[in-house]
């Protein structure tokens, strides 16, 4: 009767070591194998659809033209990190994305460019992703 058990117990422990590690593998919402719009350079990417929901309230938003939840969202982004394309100020605007549990606006951000181009940022400007729609 032992010996019976015996595989049937390394086949759950093989089935449960495999769902632990499949759920354990990283949330990366970086898309490496999309290659980046030319708009992009060589920065990470991230699909639409793999930005938090916050965000993609955000873009929403964004596309109906508001209205805006706070009263900085649409300010000119002056890229004064140089991490965003060089371009003349005034090009780039910027939106605050809901952070849950902040008190303030928090750190996320999506920047929008003249040229149609959308960057998010969840660092408060220290990286951005070229957003794929």
């Amino acid at each position: 009767m032992l010996s019976r058990s015996v595989p049937r117990l390394f086949a759950g422990l093989f089935l449960c070591l495999s769902v632990l590690l499949t759920g354990c593998s990283t949330s990366d919402t970086s898309t490496p194998s999309a290659p980046a719009p030319s708009w992009a350079g060589h920065m990470a990417t991230v699909r639409e659809s793999r930005l938090p929901v916050e965000a993609r309230h955000t873009l929403a938003l964004i596309d109906q033209g508001g209205p805006f939840p706070y009263a900085r969202d649409g300010v000119v982004f002056g890229n004064i990190e140089r991490l965003l394309p060089r371009h003349p100020r005034g090009y780039y605007h910027e939106y605050t994305v809901k952070t849950p549990g902040s008190r303030d606006r928090g750190a996320r951000r999506i920047v929008t460019g003249q040229g149609e181009e959308i960057y998010y940022t969840d660092d408060h400007y220290n990286s951005f992703r070229a957003v794929l729609r």
